[in-house]
């Protein structure tokens, strides 16, 4: 039974997918703590819904223990393909413990035993140790996220061609990131979620060229689909990753190109009790500029 959650710990509240629990959580009447390392995070933080802020770093379990102290609940999201990932994660669930906290949130991978993809092998020892850790966890498991596209869209509106690294047939499930916070709220409000892990998708898996119609039809004109290498994709989409960071995402969508990664809406749909947010509301959103004003522009119906 999940205790009366008051006030969660949520890492990422600053960021791009992070960024949209805090509005979650807080219709549901959850009060916010934004784990953050600087000022320019502690005022993202803030847009976003934060209601307080706790200085700490991942890589440091001190600064853990004090920004857990008096929560009961925490979320935990590791920084996109950072190679110590896991010790980040690790030190999460230990300060967790250590502090008494109730329930942890994971926001995972889907996939994760997919272990040839490191960013996937990092996430699967976190996971052991939530289930070791005595704490209620919920352990939620999201493909590639809808918002991806946000960095995306002015160019594929200047050069009508949405490119991506592997070929335009492949079929890779995505899924809206505000599905995964409200996810994430319901699994703090109540025990329905307690102890499961759950691959979140949004129902179909389109290929690009599926894509590219669905964006045609929205903006009025042809919006083609392009394959191009890895590393002039990479040095045209200026990722805010480094070097190591960046190789890891080329394994990726190496996996992508070889194997393609679909998934089904059924779990979703059954967390959320409605249908999960299409791909094609999300690119009318797009189209209309209601997605480019990040997270604190972009509130959570909650539904329980």
């Amino acid at each position: 039974m999940t205790a009366e959650i008051d006030t969660v710990l949520a890492v990422g509240a600053h960021g791009r997918f992070a960024g949209l629990v805090p509005p979650a959580l807080r219709s549901k009447g959850i009060k916010v703590r934004a784990l953050v390392r600087d000022d320019a995070a502690a005022a993202a933080a803030l847009r976003n819904g934060a209601t307080e802020l706790a200085r700490g770093d991942l890589r440091h379990p001190d600064t853990l223990l004090a920004a857990v102290r008096g929560v009961q609940g925490v979320f935990h999201i590791g920084p996109a393909f950072a190679p110590d990932e896991a010790e980040m994660g690790l030190n999460m669930v230990r300060a967790a413990r250590q502090e008494g906290v109730a329930k942890l949130v994971y926001s995972s991978v889907i996939q994760p035993t997919y272990a040839k993809l490191p960013n996937h092998a990092s996430k699967i020892v976190v996971e052991q140790a939530l289930f070791e850790s005595g704490l209620d966890y919920t352990i939620l498991r999201p493909t590639n996220v809808f918002q991806n596209l946000v960095g995306a869209w002015p160019a594929i509106v200047k050069t009508a061609t949405f490119a991506e690294p592997f070929p335009a047939t492949m079929r890779v499930a995505r899924v809206d990131y505000r599905d995964v916070a409200e996810a994430a709220a319901i699994a703090f409000s109540s025990n329905r979620l307690s102890y499961g892990a759950f691959d979140l998708c949004a129902d179909g898996s389109p290929n690009r060229d599926e894509i590219v119609a669905l964006m045609s039809d929205v903006l009025g004109r042809r919006i083609a689909a392009a394959e191009p290498n890895f590393d002039t994709w990479a040095a045209k989409a200026n990722l805010p990753y480094a070097p190591a960071q960046i190789e890891v995402l080329r394994q990726v969508h190496a996996h992508y190109a070889a194997h393609g990664a679909p998934g089904n809406g059924l779990v979703l749909r059954t967390i959320l009790g409605r249908e999960p947010r299409t791909l094609s509301a999300f690119i009318q959103e797009l189209a209309t500029g209601q997605s480019l004003a990040g997270p604190a522009a972009q509130p959570i119906t909650a539904r329980s």
